[in-house]
């Protein structure tokens, strides 16, 4: 299946990579310690409208509209696989590790159709050590964080995906692969994520970031479980 690409749907977080409790800047550098993702989610602050457009490569569009939510599709992993195959085919040996994360990775979970990946690579913010490899393959780079973990976002050629990258040793693709590997073994808090983003999602958003962000209190919630186990 494959999706038509969307801009307007890039969510300017892991997020949507559906982990988000992002906080700010300067508390997702100094709020470290066990069991403070509680502390996250009370603190945390929305991006503005400057922070989402100093984020975006390219024009920012916005939304306004409700997320449209699909029931699972059996058809996401491979649609993974595939561009899995085509970013490991464009890097070689610099992609270090790939991960299908967020809603569309959990079987049995409703999920905006585009498929995030997760992509850690040696440096991220060494733009010219993988950049014009997978643009070469036809991935563009729409979203640039250098203060939040040095955070890069492309968009699939052809398929409706999330390429987020991060690198070697960024304790945020942990958090999100351990995020999904709850909800996958979970079936109350995958219930729980799915009824609060249905409710969420029947809003209209100026954003999609906006959207995540009033996710980041049922993710810290559920986050904080897996994280204590």
């Amino acid at each position: 299946m494959a999706a038509e690409r969307a801009d307007e749907d890039i969510a300017v977080e892991c997020t949507e990579l559906e982990v988000g409790d992002r906080a700010t800047r300067s508390q997702a550098e100094v709020v470290r310690a066990p069991g403070s993702l509680a502390a996250l989610a009370a603190e945390h602050v929305p991006l503005t409208e400057e922070e989402i457009e100093a984020a975006t490569v390219g024009e920012l569009r916005p939304h306004h509209a409700t997320i449209h939510l699909a029931d699972y599709d059996p058809l996401w992993p491979a649609l993974y696989e595939r561009e899995a195959a085509r970013v490991r085919g464009a890097l070689g040996a610099a992609a270090l590790r790939l991960e299908h994360v967020g809603s569309t990775s959990v079987p049995g979970l409703a999920a905006k159709p585009i498929v995030d990946m997760v992509l850690v690579v040696s440096d991220s913010a060494d733009e010219d050590s993988y950049v014009p490899a997978l643009e070469a393959v036809g991935y563009i780079l729409r979203i640039r964080e250098p203060d939040w973990f040095e955070h890069r976002l492309f968009k699939g050629p052809d398929t409706n995906i999330n390429l987020h990258t991060f690198s070697e040793g960024c304790e945020e693709v942990d958090r999100m692969v351990a995020f999904r590997d709850w909800l996958r073994t979970h079936d109350a808090d995958r219930q729980l994520y799915e009824s609060a983003k249905r409710e969420l999602a029947a809003r209209e958003w100026r954003h999609v970031q906006n959207y995540a962000d009033a996710k980041s209190a049922v993710v810290a919630e559920i986050n904080a479980r897996a994280q204590a186990r």
